[in-house]
């Protein structure tokens, strides 16, 4: 006979269940999934399966025998829950659902804390007691205002940047300390980790999620990874962890078709699987599929203290027509192509997360012109706190990758940005999607010998660093690596034992370093007021040039897009006095020809560009300065 240890009303209050089916329980959490009951050999469980009849929790204390731990129904609210005896720590489970009308199935936990690695997919009862020591940290990033503080983030797949000498994974705890000798020694202020959600196919980088509340066990267990946010914390570098609320896996043990309907996706299969990825779209119409993956959010932010989601695909979940053909989609209530309840969803998430977690950030890969991403929602917006800027890597890097005699008649690529630079709270990024199916490394895009390919990566770094935005490198483009990124194996650290390479990765740390240092480059990063082009019309030289100013703190940037030396070039200046070269991306320490202005000009009473004053610059071939006013 099936046998109830407890009432199963006990696990929930009223108000949780009204609140999940309304779409506004976010700390789902607390209650749904496996619980480990301190002390006792007992656990218990919470599943939403509105179509089942019967529910129990198979698990290695039961012999994985359906029919004795059975769940119950709580009235109409589609959850069964209960509590069991004879599980602990470690002990793996499943739910057999028997629905109404179909064949029963066994699916992992919705909500669980820790998975078997994979391709075992069973839950994981697991204690996620941790004793964190990163108190000044979460402190201090509460009353930071990250708008105005510099953000320079390294984006890893923590697989492939190191592994050990027989090419098995490092550990979370094994990986801390690594990542953050080298995240600090090249002054990135974050990391962003590829999604670290359990994942059943390593190549899908995590994009292709099973485990919504698990981190991937393919490195070490929940408190593992606790540990290494807690190291990172301790040593001043913030964790951003990419989330992917847009789409699913549809493997069998997973959320599609959970009880036999389709609970977590669409229905109607117009709607249901992604045209790109043959994953299932979530239901936003559901209230409580809102309420599993606001929750989910919250989770990371709570319980890991994760500083900020990058939330993936953005653009997918908006346009109801995304990647789909005339006819193969389904308008909204007013016969308009917008996603109505992800927009909903979306201004939920972003809302609920900075009120409840101050200092967390939220950061949309959008690649559309949707306005207001990062606007707030009382204005109209989604409540992101920023945007990848998808057009500025676009055009950036398809005017990098031509030849530079091409250049100057694709003048335009490079200034354009200026007419919408501060529409959104911009992040600009080169990240893993531009390195990776044939788009070969960021090095291996560049024209020309070996020398010109390094001196244009150069050239990107200057660019990226110097013009208004946070910004954004994926692991290896530091290296200046030759291959494409792959999965496989990781990053080719050797390339540090070469000069010119390990010259780059100087460059970075020094453009990072120097960004950090002057908040006329970070604390204005979102503010029109603070930039201006000085040089946007040079089409025949070639060259850039734009201001960036914070109170009496004047910087001039300039960039020579092609490899000939320019020799007296004119920039109009505020003011008399010294402009000391600060950075150089052609000096020698960086692999460069170091052609420069001796560490300095002084300034001209010569008037041009508007200004009484003027400094005359040498050019160096393919490279940006940034020179500012001497302290007197």
């Amino acid at each position: 006979m099936p046998r109830k240890d407890a009432r199963a009303e006990q696990v929930f209050a009223p108000e949780q269940l009204y609140l999940f089916n309304e779409g506004r329980l976010f700390q789902l959490y607390e209650t749904f999934g496996g619980h480990l009951l301190a002390g006792t050999d007992r656990a218990r469980f919470a599943i939403w399966a509105p179509n089942a009849e019967v529910v129990s929790v198979i698990h290695d204390g039961n012999g994985w025998q359906a029919g004795t731990d059975l769940l119950e129904p709580l009235g109409g609210s589609g959850v069964f829950a209960g509590e069991l005896s004879g599980v602990g720590p470690g002990t793996r489970y499943k739910y057999r659902i028997e629905p109404r009308y179909g064949a029963p199935r066994d699916k992992t936990d919705p909500v669980a804390f820790a998975s078997e690695c994979p391709p075992a997919s069973a839950s994981v009862l697991v204690d996620l007691s941790y004793d964190w020591s990163d108190g000044p940290w979460m402190a201090e990033r509460a009353a930071r205002n990250a708008a105005l503080e510099p953000m320079a983030v390294y984006e890893v797949h923590l697989g492939s940047w190191r592994r050990r000498e027989d090419g098995t994974f490092l550990s979370y705890r094994e990986l801390a300390p690594l990542l953050a000798d080298h995240v600090e020694a090249h002054n990135f202020t974050h990391v962003e980790l590829l999604p670290i959600m359990e994942h059943p196919y390593y190549g899908s980088w995590g994009y292709q999620t099973t485990g919504f509340f698990a981190p991937t066990a393919r490195y070490g267990g929940p408190t593992d990874f606790m540990a290494f946010v807690d190291h990172l914390h301790q040593r001043g570098i913030g964790v951003i962890l990419d989330w992917v609320p847009s789409h699913f896996a549809t493997d069998a043990f997973s959320l599609g078709e959970l009880d036999g309907t389709h609970l977590y996706e669409h229905e109607d299969v117009r709607r249901r699987v992604h045209p790109d990825w043959g994953s299932y779209e979530f239901n936003y119409s559901r209230h409580e599929v809102r309420s599993f993956l606001v929750s989910s959010g919250w989770f990371w932010c709570d319980r890991y203290h994760a500083d900020g989601l990058r939330v993936d695909a953005v653009a997918s979940m908006l346009y109801l027509d995304y990647s789909r053909k005339e006819g193969g989609w389904v308008p909204n209530r007013y016969g308009g192509r917008e996603n109505l309840e992800a927009v909903e969803f979306l201004r939920t998430l972003n809302d609920s997360l900075h009120d409840r977690f101050p200092g967390v950030v939220t950061i949309a890969e959008e690649s559309t012109a949707w306005p207001g991403v990062s606007r707030p929602t009382a204005a109209g917006g989604l409540g992101f706190s920023m945007k990848w800027d998808m057009g500025w890597m676009h055009d950036t890097l398809q005017h990098l990758e031509r030849q530079p005699v091409h250049r100057r008649y694709h003048y335009g690529e490079l200034t354009f940005r200026g007419l919408y630079a501060f529409s959104e709270n911009f992040v600009l990024p080169l990240s893993h999607d531009e390195v990776v199916y044939g788009k070969k490394s960021v090095a291996g895009k560049m024209p020309g010998d070996d020398w010109q390919r390094r001196a244009n990566v150069r050239l990107l770094y200057g660019l990226q660093t110097l013009q208004p935005g946070k910004s954004l490198l994926f692991m290896g483009d530091e290296l200046a690596t030759w291959r494409e990124w792959s999965h496989e194996g990781e990053l080719e650290w050797a390339l540090l034992d070469h000069p010119d390479h390990a010259g780059i990765a100087r460059l970075v740390a020094d453009l990072n370093g120097l960004y950090r240092r002057l908040p006329a480059l970070y604390a204005t990063d979102f503010d029109p007021a603070a930039f201006d082009w000085i040089v946007a019309d040079d089409v025949e030289n070639d060259v850039l040039a734009w201001r960036r100013q914070l109170g009496e703190d004047y910087l001039v940037a300039v960039a020579n897009l092609t490899p000939v030396v320019r020799e007296g070039y004119r920039i109009g200046v505020p003011g008399d006095g010294r402009f000391e070269e600060l950075i150089n991306t052609d000096a020698a320490e960086y692999g460069g020809s170091g052609v420069g202005n001796l560490g300095g000009v002084e300034a001209d009473t010569v008037a041009a560009h508007g200004q009484d004053h003027s400094i005359e610059l040498r050019l160096p071939p393919l490279g940006v300065l940034l020179l500012g006013p001497a302290p007197r």
